[in-house]
């Protein structure tokens, strides 16, 4: 989705033009499940599918937003105190809640806009189409105010996270909004979600793609079995504390701790622990042998990652686990895992360019007897894209 598109669109809607455009992209997080929230170890990869929000200023205070995605338009007088609550206007908390926290933060100044959303990030797959629009609605709305100054991505990426936290009411870590932002065409982002120092680490996907199932399977245990999740892992953390002292994330803990006081947790939340100590392991792993040019590592850190998602941490279901095992039968795909939250959404695998349409192929063939469903995948071949932009 190119920006020029967005603007085209912008001006058909409102008969005018925007006064400024951004783009940010989706993303796959290559290891790194449910380590976020926990204060871990992340590696995501920003893809090639972008959300493009276009802007211009009114002056009558009012808020005036549109999507391509969405019928209708949704308009407020001022910025809201309270999250949209009616169907069709709930799309807009997105980027309503990001205008009230950069006018909150003193980023941007609080007046009214005109709003567009355009963009190609498949909504609902666990690609992170919600911090794209995030983010690029943050660099729009700054870009309008301090027009040819430096983007600052980190200010803008922990402004996103917060209106997803704070005013839409998700209770995630930083790792989408950050990867949207901060990441770099050709590499791979190393986050720390505790200090949030970030690296990048070269992705050289020459010879090598990435391929992302979309399932296109939503369940409806999905929210409520992620915040199950949040609050195990915090009863784990209060386990952990009241043994070992000044554990206050699971983060604190290592393998050795885990062995050690695993007979102190019930088996549910020893499980979960497990999966993240050991995750932020694969992390530093995969790290490790991109730097050293070793992608089978990589892939061998995929498939263990997806397999403890699987097992300890729970948040897989048949569709995933069935592209999965097909990643595994397909000679040339080096690894595989769930991305995104699970329950549904996609499957991310590492693939040699040369085999990327036997997978697909394999897919195609299988998918529904396998996964026992009579719902289509839809498969993207990614690259590592450049995060949020301007222009």
């Amino acid at each position: 989705m190119t920006t020029g598109e967005a603007r085209r669109a912008f001006e058909a809607a409102y008969d005018r033009a925007p006064e400024a455009v951004a783009s940010a992209p989706g993303r796959v997080n290559l290891v790194g499940g449910h380590t976020d929230y926990n204060q871990g170890l992340v590696l995501p990869v920003a893809i090639d599918y972008r959300t493009a929000v276009a802007i211009a200023p009114r002056d009558d205070g009012r808020y005036r937003l549109r999507s391509t995605d969405f019928e209708g338009e949704v308009r407020v007088d001022g910025l809201p105190d309270d999250p949209l609550d009616t169907h069709d206007a709930m799309w807009a908390n997105y980027p309503l809640g990001v205008l009230v926290e950069l006018a909150a933060a003193d980023l941007t100044a609080e007046r009214g806009l005109d709003l567009l959303v355009a963009g190609d990030v498949p909504r609902g797959a666990g690609l992170s189409s919600s911090a794209a629009l995030e983010v690029a609605t943050a660099a729009a709305a700054y870009a309008l105010d301090t027009p040819g100054e430096a983007l600052p991505r980190r200010d803008l990426a922990e402004a996103a996270w917060r209106a997803e936290t704070g005013f839409v009411g998700l209770d995630c870590g930083i790792m989408d909004q950050y990867a949207s932002a901060l990441c770099r065409a050709g590499e791979a982002l190393f986050l720390d979600c505790r200090s949030r120092e970030t690296r990048g680490v070269t992705f050289d996907d020459d010879g090598l793609r990435t391929v992302v199932v979309d399932t296109r399977v939503e369940h409806e245990l999905a929210s409520s079995a992620y915040n199950d999740r949040v609050r195990e892992c915090e009863a784990a953390v209060a386990r952990f504390d009241a043994s070992l002292g000044d554990v206050t994330s699971l983060r604190d803990v290592d393998r050795d701790a885990l062995v050690a006081h695993s007979d102190d947790l019930p088996s549910t939340l020893r499980r979960r622990a497990r999966h993240v100590v050991t995750e932020n392991e694969r992390v530093r792993t995969a790290v490790d042998a991109l730097e050293a040019g070793d992608v089978e590592a990589v892939g061998d850190c995929m498939f263990e990652s997806h397999a403890s998602l699987r097992d300890d941490y729970e948040v897989s279901c048949r569709e995933l686990d069935a592209v999965v095992e097909l990643a595994w039968e397909t000679s040339g795909v080096l690894g595989a895992r769930m991305t995104g939250g699970g329950f549904g959404g996609s499957v991310v695998a590492l693939v040699e360019a040369g085999a990327v349409d036997d997978f697909r192929a394999h897919v195609d063939a299988a998918y529904a007897e396998r996964a026992d469903t009579d719902v289509d995948p839809r498969t993207f071949v990614c690259s590592a894209a450049e995060g949020v932009s301007v222009g």
